[in-house]
C-alpha cells in the first residue's frame, strides 16, 4: 500500500511540474532614454497605467482583506482586475484576478532596469500564463500586443520625462529623434 501512495505522489508531482513547465511566456522590451528612478516615477503607481496604457481608460485601486487590488475599464468597456503581489525598488508584480481575456494562471512583472549605455533604460514587461478557451498561440498574440502598446507607450512618457529634464537643465533638446522601438 506504502509503495502505492508513493507512486501517486511521485506521478503526481510529476503532472504538475509538467503543468507549470507547460506555461506560455511573453516578454517585450523596450530602451528608453532616463535613468531608472526617473522613468519608474512615471510608471511605479499601480494605476498609472491608465496614463501610459492606450487601451486602458480607467484605473481604480482597492484594497481587500490586506491586498492591493486595482480594477482597468478598458476603452471598450471590458474590465480586469489585478492583484498587486510584490513590488521592488523599480519593479512590481501582479496576477489577473477577473479578465475577459483568453487567459488564466496569469502572472506578471513590469521592471525599469539601467542599460549598458549611460543615462537609457530598459523597460521589461514579462508574464507567464495559460491559455483559456483559446490555442496558445491566439493567447499569445493577444498579451504580445498588450505588452508592446504598454511598452511603446511607457517609452513615449520616459522620451517626454527625459526632453523635460534636459530642456530644464539648459540642454538642447533633439526633437524628432528616432523613436523606434527596440523590440525583443
Amino acid at each position: 500500500m506504502r509503495a502505492i501512495k508513493l507512486t501517486l505522489i511521485a506521478v503526481t508531482a510529476t503532472f504538475a511540474w509538467t503543468a507549470a513547465a507547460d506555461a506560455i511566456e511573453v516578454k517585450k522590451k523596450r530602451e528608453a532614454p532616463g535613468r531608472p528612478n526617473e522613468v519608474w516615477a512615471v510608471v511605479s503607481d499601480f494605476c498609472a497605467i491608465k496614463d501610459w496604457h492606450p487601451a486602458v481608460a480607467e484605473c481604480e485601486q482597492i484594497e481587500e482583506g490586506g491586498d492591493t487590488y486595482r480594477i482597468l475599464t478598458l476603452g471598450d468597456g471590458g474590465k480586469i482586475k489585478e492583484k498587486l503581489t510584490g513590488t521592488g525598488d523599480t519593479s512590481y508584480s501582479y496576477e489577473i484576478v477577473e479578465s475577459p481575456l483568453p487567459v488564466k494562471n496569469y502572472k506578471a512583472t513590469l521592471e525599469v532596469n539601467d542599460d549598458d549605455e549611460p543615462d537609457r533604460v530598459q523597460i521589461w514587461w514579462k508574464s507567464e500564463f495559460d491559455a483559456d478557451g483559446v490555442d496558445d498561440a491566439e493567447a499569445t498574440k493577444v498579451i504580445t500586443g498588450i505588452f508592446n502598446d504598454g511598452v511603446s507607450g511607457i517609452k513615449a512618457a520616459a522620451i517626454e520625462a527625459y526632453d523635460k529634464r534636459e530642456a530644464a537643465a539648459g540642454r538642447k533638446v533633439s526633437k524628432g529623434r528616432d523613436r523606434a522601438d527596440d523590440d525583443d
